[in-house]
């Protein structure tokens, strides 16, 4: 007897396949639910930090002249978008940093690489990083401001000073921690060592780069605003400073949360890239 196309075994979804697939979506749906439900405590945390910010500032237990109240703080980050008078700045501070962030992460990521590989490189340089390392990097600002001057130079030098060794570090230990099975298995099919670069070394510290980045973005943004603040005519570092200098503390708060929320947009940017990029990990 002829079975049915309906009947026949070939035609039927293997179990074990049925599951896998419901277990996949399933387990999608559990990190978006996740997500969301971590995502509403972080919005709730902030309502209720502010809300009990707002209720001592009114009661005086915080004295409003100096932490001053978050509705007053709104008011003034809204007028000055509303005025556009904070754009100017904000676009200064946003090139100065994201050019220390490029430049940084270029050299980083570059002399991370070639001091993994290089033993006898790393191991002539590694007095001279240490010492670098150890350098107070707010006192060079000071230096940067006299050989570079007032422009965007020094702010970008500054910037690149603190980025740089989170980068260098992170890449050095990531190709350092290259699977030896992997990169065996590369070598027994005769790869090439630009080979093993593009398809071992990278890909083995492309998540240690990016792990560094989304601390390097904060580090950029800190490195423009002191450079800014030490000496400028524009930038948020400029705008602190002069709230500051009249005793505004509103100015000061407002210009702190701007530049807080600037690097939490960004550092979400950052992560979009990393999910798209290292979209061939295995989700946990």
């Amino acid at each position: 007897m002829v079975e049915s196309a309906e009947t026949r075994p070939q035609d039927a979804m293997p179990p074990s396949s049925a599951a896998d697939e419901t277990g996949l979506a399933s387990a999608s749906i559990r990190r978006k639910a996740s997500r969301s439900v971590v995502v509403g405590l972080q919005i709730l945390t902030f309502i209720a930090l502010m809300a009990l910010w707002q209720v001592l500032s009114a009661a005086k237990i915080l004295d409003p002249f100096f932490f001053s109240r978050p509705s007053d703080i709104a008011l003034r980050i809204g007028d000055w978008v509303i005025t556009g008078f904070i754009w100017e700045h904000l676009a200064v501070t946003l090139i100065e940093a994201l050019l220390a962030l490029a430049i940084g992460t270029l050299f980083g990521v570059v002399l991370g690489l070639a001091f993994a590989r290089l033993e006898l490189l790393a191991a002539v340089f590694d007095p001279y990083i240490r010492i670098f390392n150890a350098l107070p990097r707010l006192i060079l600002a000071p230096i940067f401001l006299l050989w570079f001057g007032l422009g965007i130079a020094s702010k970008v030098a500054l910037g690149v000073t603190l980025v740089f060794f989170v980068v260098f570090f992170n890449t050095y230990r990531g190709v350092r921690e290259v699977d030896p099975v992997i990169l065996n298995n590369a070598r027994m099919l005769q790869a090439t060592d630009r080979q093993l670069l593009r398809h071992v070394y990278l890909p083995s510290a492309m998540a240690w780069i990016f792990s560094s980045l989304h601390t390097s973005i904060g580090f950029a943004l800190v490195g423009a605003v002191v450079g800014e603040y030490m000496g400028a005519a524009r930038g948020i570092g400029y705008v602190v400073a002069q709230a500051e200098g009249v005793f505004d503390t509103t100015g000061v708060f407002a210009g702190l949360i701007l530049t807080s929320a600037v690097v939490l947009l960004i550092d979400l940017g950052i992560e979009r890239l990393e999910r798209y990029l290292l979209r061939w990990r295995p989700q946990h």
